[in-house]
């Protein structure tokens, strides 16, 4: 999965939205001001990754299971995945790591907020 494809997949999500929050080279999502994802840009020595939420023994088993999955860079590493876009974990894969963290951070939402977007995810 390239990083336009991860981040159209990101954006299809219910009010998802894109900033630069941490600056440029760095998309970060978010759902309701809380960031589900942070896409990094690739650099001269690494090449481009994302930042997802996860629960934590989902996280430990997918860094096993997946040489491309790290502890999250810069975040909580017991709640947070990077995952390294180099087309070693399947894309399927990673729609739903995606969406794993954008559940994640929707559980946490009052529940007015978090029944709005289960029915927009449902339409």
């Amino acid at each position: 999965m390239t990083p336009e494809e991860l981040s159209d997949f990101a954006l299809e999500l219910p009010e998802a939205v894109d900033d630069e929050a941490f600056g440029p080279g760095a998309a970060v999502f978010k759902v309701e001001k809380k960031v589900f994802a942070i896409l990094q840009d690739a650099s001269e020595d690494r090449p481009p990754q994302v930042t997802l939420k996860c629960e934590p023994d989902l996280a430990l088993h997918l860094r096993e299971q997946y040489a491309a999955v790290v502890p999250g860079y810069h975040v909580n590493k017991r709640h947070w995945n990077t995952v390294v876009l180099n087309g070693t974990v399947p894309v399927e894969e990673l729609r739903e790591m995606v969406e794993h963290s954008y559940d994640r951070v929707v559980a946490g939402l009052p529940k007015a907020v978090r029944e709005r977007l289960r029915l927009l995810r449902t339409v």
